[in-house]
């Protein structure tokens, strides 16, 4: 299973379809439908980079790989991690 940690304590290296590597600093899981969405920050990107933004992943039902959102779900977890992200921030 995925470690589930609190901001800031897991870093990921992922590899994209062309063989690069990626740092990515795992910030918020949510389960939804017994699959597991990760949202990520780059770790080795300067946010002012106009690249720079969050990076959603899914969890592969029984492994620990990672894979895109499909099209059709990409906006509704997008929407999801936002509303807990923000009101995250609201609360402190």
């Amino acid at each position: 299973m995925i470690p589930m940690g609190d901001f800031g304590s897991d870093i990921y290296t992922i590899t994209d379809e062309d063989g690069r590597n990626y740092e990515l600093e795992h910030v918020d899981t949510i389960e939804l439908n017994g699959v597991y969405y990760l949202a990520f920050l780059p770790a080795d990107m300067d946010p002012d980079d106009e690249d720079y933004g969050i990076v959603l992943l899914k969890q592969v039902p029984g492994t620990e790989e990672l894979e895109n959102l499909d099209d059709d779900e990409e906006e509704d977890i997008y929407e999801r991690f936002m509303e807990r992200l923000f009101s995250e921030d609201e609360e402190e």
